[in-house]
Protein backbone atom coordinates (compact mmCIF):
# COMPACT_ATOMS: atom_id res chain seq x y z
CA UNK A 1 0.00 0.00 0.00
CA UNK A 2 1.42 3.39 -0.96
CA UNK A 3 2.08 6.19 1.53
CA UNK A 4 -0.71 8.25 -0.09
CA UNK A 5 -3.20 5.40 0.39
CA UNK A 6 -2.21 5.05 4.03
CA UNK A 7 -2.68 8.79 4.59
CA UNK A 8 -6.11 8.70 2.94
CA UNK A 9 -7.18 5.70 5.01
CA UNK A 10 -6.15 7.35 8.25
CA UNK A 11 -8.09 10.55 7.61
CA UNK A 12 -10.73 10.68 10.34
CA UNK A 13 -14.33 10.97 9.28
CA UNK A 14 -15.98 14.16 10.46
CA UNK A 15 -18.72 13.11 12.85
CA UNK A 16 -20.94 15.50 14.73
CA UNK A 17 -21.72 14.79 18.36
CA UNK A 18 -25.25 14.85 19.76
CA UNK A 19 -24.18 17.75 21.99
CA UNK A 20 -23.28 19.83 18.94
CA UNK A 21 -26.60 19.10 17.25
CA UNK A 22 -28.53 19.99 20.42
CA UNK A 23 -26.50 23.18 20.86
CA UNK A 24 -27.46 24.17 17.34
CA UNK A 25 -31.13 23.48 18.18
CA UNK A 26 -31.11 25.85 21.16
CA UNK A 27 -29.41 28.55 19.10
CA UNK A 28 -32.19 28.27 16.53
CA UNK A 29 -34.93 28.20 19.18
CA UNK A 30 -33.85 31.44 20.83
CA UNK A 31 -32.40 33.36 17.88
CA UNK A 32 -34.39 32.33 14.79
CA UNK A 33 -36.03 35.78 14.70
CA UNK A 34 -33.33 37.81 16.45
CA UNK A 35 -32.26 39.51 13.23
CA UNK A 36 -35.47 39.05 11.21
CA UNK A 37 -35.49 41.18 8.06
CA UNK A 38 -37.61 41.32 4.90
CA UNK A 39 -34.77 40.56 2.49
CA UNK A 40 -33.62 37.22 3.90
CA UNK A 41 -36.09 36.73 6.80
CA UNK A 42 -34.60 33.95 9.01
CA UNK A 43 -31.34 33.47 7.10
CA UNK A 44 -29.12 35.10 9.72
CA UNK A 45 -30.83 32.96 12.37
CA UNK A 46 -29.96 29.90 10.29
CA UNK A 47 -26.32 31.00 10.10
CA UNK A 48 -26.17 31.61 13.84
CA UNK A 49 -27.70 28.19 14.57
CA UNK A 50 -25.47 26.30 12.15
CA UNK A 51 -22.21 28.16 12.74
CA UNK A 52 -20.83 25.65 15.32
CA UNK A 53 -21.70 22.81 12.94
CA UNK A 54 -20.10 24.50 9.94
CA UNK A 55 -16.95 25.34 11.91
CA UNK A 56 -16.61 21.71 12.93
CA UNK A 57 -17.10 20.44 9.39
CA UNK A 58 -15.28 23.05 7.29
CA UNK A 59 -12.87 24.80 9.62
CA UNK A 60 -9.89 23.35 7.72
CA UNK A 61 -11.24 24.37 4.28
CA UNK A 62 -11.71 28.11 3.83
CA UNK A 63 -13.41 27.84 0.43
CA UNK A 64 -15.94 25.27 1.61
CA UNK A 65 -16.64 27.41 4.65
CA UNK A 66 -17.34 30.43 2.45
CA UNK A 67 -19.58 28.35 0.23
CA UNK A 68 -21.52 27.04 3.23
CA UNK A 69 -22.07 30.53 4.61
CA UNK A 70 -23.22 31.80 1.23
CA UNK A 71 -25.77 29.03 0.66
CA UNK A 72 -27.27 29.46 4.12
CA UNK A 73 -27.61 33.22 3.70
CA UNK A 74 -30.26 32.59 1.06
CA UNK A 75 -33.87 33.51 1.82
CA UNK A 76 -35.41 31.18 4.41
CA UNK A 77 -38.67 31.39 6.32
CA UNK A 78 -40.66 28.73 8.16
CA UNK A 79 -42.41 28.09 11.47
CA UNK A 80 -39.38 27.72 13.77
CA UNK A 81 -40.48 24.73 15.88
CA UNK A 82 -42.03 22.35 13.36
CA UNK A 83 -39.76 23.72 10.64
CA UNK A 84 -36.71 22.82 12.68
CA UNK A 85 -36.83 19.42 10.97
CA UNK A 86 -35.56 21.17 7.84
CA UNK A 87 -32.43 22.38 9.57
CA UNK A 88 -31.97 18.99 11.21
CA UNK A 89 -31.94 17.47 7.72
CA UNK A 90 -29.65 20.27 6.55
CA UNK A 91 -27.14 19.40 9.25
CA UNK A 92 -27.23 15.74 8.19
CA UNK A 93 -26.61 16.74 4.57
CA UNK A 94 -23.76 19.08 5.51
CA UNK A 95 -22.16 16.28 7.52
CA UNK A 96 -22.36 13.91 4.55
CA UNK A 97 -21.07 16.59 2.19
CA UNK A 98 -18.09 17.31 4.44
CA UNK A 99 -17.24 13.59 4.28
CA UNK A 100 -17.21 13.51 0.48
CA UNK A 101 -20.83 12.79 -0.46
CA UNK A 102 -21.80 14.30 -3.84
CA UNK A 103 -24.23 16.86 -2.39
CA UNK A 104 -24.30 20.26 -4.05
CA UNK A 105 -25.27 23.63 -2.63
CA UNK A 106 -28.33 23.70 -4.89
CA UNK A 107 -29.47 20.35 -3.47
CA UNK A 108 -29.28 21.66 0.11
CA UNK A 109 -31.03 24.93 -0.74
CA UNK A 110 -33.60 23.06 -2.81
CA UNK A 111 -34.48 20.95 0.21
CA UNK A 112 -34.82 24.02 2.44
CA UNK A 113 -36.88 25.95 -0.11
CA UNK A 114 -39.14 23.00 -0.91
CA UNK A 115 -40.02 22.16 2.70
CA UNK A 116 -40.09 25.55 4.40
CA UNK A 117 -43.57 26.40 3.07
CA UNK A 118 -45.36 23.11 3.85
CA UNK A 119 -43.86 22.83 7.34
CA UNK A 120 -44.69 26.50 8.02
CA UNK A 121 -48.32 25.74 7.18
CA UNK A 122 -48.33 22.66 9.40
CA UNK A 123 -46.67 24.49 12.27
CA UNK A 124 -48.92 27.55 12.15
CA UNK A 125 -52.05 25.37 11.99
CA UNK A 126 -51.12 23.08 14.86
CA UNK A 127 -49.53 25.76 17.05
CA UNK A 128 -51.55 28.95 16.58
CA UNK A 129 -54.78 27.34 15.43
CA UNK A 130 -54.92 24.35 17.79
CA UNK A 131 -52.40 24.26 20.65
CA UNK A 132 -52.79 27.85 21.89
CA UNK A 133 -56.64 27.84 21.84
CA UNK A 134 -56.71 24.51 23.71
CA UNK A 135 -54.33 25.77 26.40
CA UNK A 136 -56.27 29.01 26.71
CA UNK A 137 -59.55 27.12 27.02
CA UNK A 138 -58.63 25.79 30.47
CA UNK A 139 -56.24 28.49 31.76
CA UNK A 140 -58.02 31.71 30.80
CA UNK A 141 -60.82 30.95 33.26
CA UNK A 142 -58.34 30.84 36.14
CA UNK A 143 -56.70 34.05 34.91
CA UNK A 144 -60.09 35.81 34.79
CA UNK A 145 -60.56 34.91 38.47
CA UNK A 146 -57.16 36.37 39.37
CA UNK A 147 -55.33 33.05 39.83
CA UNK A 148 -51.84 33.89 38.58
CA UNK A 149 -50.35 30.41 38.98
CA UNK A 150 -53.16 28.45 37.31
CA UNK A 151 -53.64 31.17 34.70
CA UNK A 152 -50.71 32.90 32.96
CA UNK A 153 -47.94 30.92 34.68
CA UNK A 154 -49.47 27.53 33.92
CA UNK A 155 -50.17 28.62 30.34
CA UNK A 156 -46.55 29.74 29.86
CA UNK A 157 -45.11 26.55 31.38
CA UNK A 158 -47.35 24.25 29.33
CA UNK A 159 -46.91 26.24 26.16
CA UNK A 160 -43.12 26.40 26.35
CA UNK A 161 -42.84 22.78 27.47
CA UNK A 162 -44.98 21.48 24.60
CA UNK A 163 -43.58 23.70 21.86
CA UNK A 164 -39.94 23.19 22.89
CA UNK A 165 -40.57 19.46 23.13
CA UNK A 166 -42.06 19.43 19.64
CA UNK A 167 -39.21 21.58 18.35
CA UNK A 168 -36.56 19.30 19.85
CA UNK A 169 -38.15 16.12 18.49
CA UNK A 170 -38.62 17.73 15.09
CA UNK A 171 -34.99 18.88 14.98
CA UNK A 172 -33.53 15.55 16.09
CA UNK A 173 -35.83 13.49 13.85
CA UNK A 174 -34.85 15.65 10.92
CA UNK A 175 -31.19 15.00 11.66
CA UNK A 176 -31.61 11.27 12.32
CA UNK A 177 -33.92 10.49 9.42
CA UNK A 178 -32.32 12.75 6.84
CA UNK A 179 -34.07 14.08 3.76
CA UNK A 180 -35.44 10.72 2.57
CA UNK A 181 -37.09 9.88 5.90
CA UNK A 182 -38.90 13.24 6.16
CA UNK A 183 -40.01 13.01 2.54
CA UNK A 184 -41.66 9.64 3.33
CA UNK A 185 -43.47 11.15 6.31
CA UNK A 186 -44.77 14.06 4.25
CA UNK A 187 -46.00 11.73 1.51
CA UNK A 188 -47.68 9.27 3.88
CA UNK A 189 -51.34 9.17 4.89
CA UNK A 190 -50.82 9.94 8.60
CA UNK A 191 -49.93 13.61 8.19
CA UNK A 192 -53.02 14.61 6.14
CA UNK A 193 -55.23 12.85 8.70
CA UNK A 194 -53.63 14.70 11.62
CA UNK A 195 -53.92 18.00 9.76
CA UNK A 196 -57.62 17.43 9.03
CA UNK A 197 -58.42 16.77 12.69
CA UNK A 198 -56.31 19.75 13.80
CA UNK A 199 -58.02 22.09 11.35
CA UNK A 200 -61.42 20.98 12.68
CA UNK A 201 -60.46 21.08 16.35
CA UNK A 202 -58.97 24.58 16.21
CA UNK A 203 -62.17 26.41 15.07
CA UNK A 204 -64.28 24.37 17.52
CA UNK A 205 -62.10 25.44 20.46
CA UNK A 206 -62.02 29.07 19.27
CA UNK A 207 -65.80 29.04 18.93
CA UNK A 208 -66.17 27.68 22.47
CA UNK A 209 -63.80 30.35 23.82
CA UNK A 210 -65.77 33.09 22.05
CA UNK A 211 -69.08 31.83 23.46
CA UNK A 212 -67.65 31.58 26.97
CA UNK A 213 -65.64 34.79 27.26
CA UNK A 214 -67.10 37.35 24.82
CA UNK A 215 -69.79 39.00 26.94
CA UNK A 216 -72.08 41.34 24.98
CA UNK A 217 -75.74 42.04 25.70
CA UNK A 218 -78.25 44.86 25.21
CA UNK A 219 -80.46 46.54 27.86
CA UNK A 220 -82.96 47.71 25.23
CA UNK A 221 -86.62 47.24 26.07
CA UNK A 222 -89.83 47.63 24.07
CA UNK A 223 -92.93 48.89 25.88
CA UNK A 224 -96.01 46.89 24.88
CA UNK A 225 -98.65 48.58 26.94
CA UNK A 226 -98.87 46.69 30.21
CA UNK A 227 -95.85 44.53 29.42
CA UNK A 228 -92.21 45.26 28.62
CA UNK A 229 -90.36 43.14 26.10
CA UNK A 230 -86.64 42.81 26.75
CA UNK A 231 -84.80 42.73 23.42
CA UNK A 232 -82.02 40.50 24.74
CA UNK A 233 -84.00 37.72 26.35
CA UNK A 234 -87.24 38.14 24.46
CA UNK A 235 -85.91 38.41 20.91
CA UNK A 236 -82.17 37.87 20.40
CA UNK A 237 -81.74 34.87 22.71
CA UNK A 238 -84.75 33.17 21.14
CA UNK A 239 -83.36 33.69 17.64
CA UNK A 240 -79.78 32.55 18.33
CA UNK A 241 -78.37 32.20 21.83
CA UNK A 242 -75.26 34.39 22.00
CA UNK A 243 -76.07 36.30 18.82
CA UNK A 244 -74.34 39.54 19.90
CA UNK A 245 -71.09 37.82 21.03
CA UNK A 246 -71.11 35.91 17.74
CA UNK A 247 -71.58 39.15 15.80
CA UNK A 248 -68.69 40.86 17.61
CA UNK A 249 -66.44 37.83 17.05
CA UNK A 250 -67.29 37.67 13.33
CA UNK A 251 -66.72 41.43 13.01
CA UNK A 252 -63.23 41.08 14.53
CA UNK A 253 -62.52 38.14 12.22
CA UNK A 254 -63.72 40.10 9.19
CA UNK A 255 -61.55 43.11 10.05
CA UNK A 256 -58.49 40.92 10.52
CA UNK A 257 -59.15 39.20 7.18
CA UNK A 258 -59.30 42.68 5.60
CA UNK A 259 -55.72 43.22 6.83
CA UNK A 260 -56.61 45.57 9.69
CA UNK A 261 -53.93 45.70 12.36
CA UNK A 262 -54.85 43.95 15.65
CA UNK A 263 -54.45 47.24 17.52
CA UNK A 264 -56.86 48.89 15.08
CA UNK A 265 -59.39 46.10 15.59
CA UNK A 266 -59.14 46.53 19.38
CA UNK A 267 -59.70 50.29 19.05
CA UNK A 268 -62.76 49.70 16.83
CA UNK A 269 -64.23 47.28 19.38
CA UNK A 270 -63.54 49.76 22.17
CA UNK A 271 -65.27 52.50 20.17
CA UNK A 272 -68.30 50.27 19.60
CA UNK A 273 -68.46 49.54 23.32
CA UNK A 274 -68.09 53.22 24.23
CA UNK A 275 -70.81 54.40 21.84
CA UNK A 276 -73.08 51.49 22.74
CA UNK A 277 -72.68 52.25 26.44
CA UNK A 278 -73.28 55.98 26.02
CA UNK A 279 -76.56 55.42 24.21
CA UNK A 280 -77.59 52.40 26.36
CA UNK A 281 -77.52 50.09 23.36
CA UNK A 282 -75.09 47.49 24.74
Amino acid sequence: MSEQSVDSATIAKKVLTKKEVIRSFWRWTFFSHANYNYERLQATGVIHALSPILKHLYNDDEEEMKSALQRHMEFFNTEPHFGGAILGMTIAMEEEKANGAPISSSTINGLKTGLMGPLAGIGDTLWQGTLIPILLSFTIGFAAKGNIFMGPILFAVLHLGIIWGIGYLSWMQGYNLGKEGIAKILKGSLLPTVMTYAQCLGPIVIGALSASFVKVSTPLKINLGKEVLKVQTGILDKLILGLLPLGITLLAYYLLKRKFKPTTVVLILMLIGLIGGMFYII
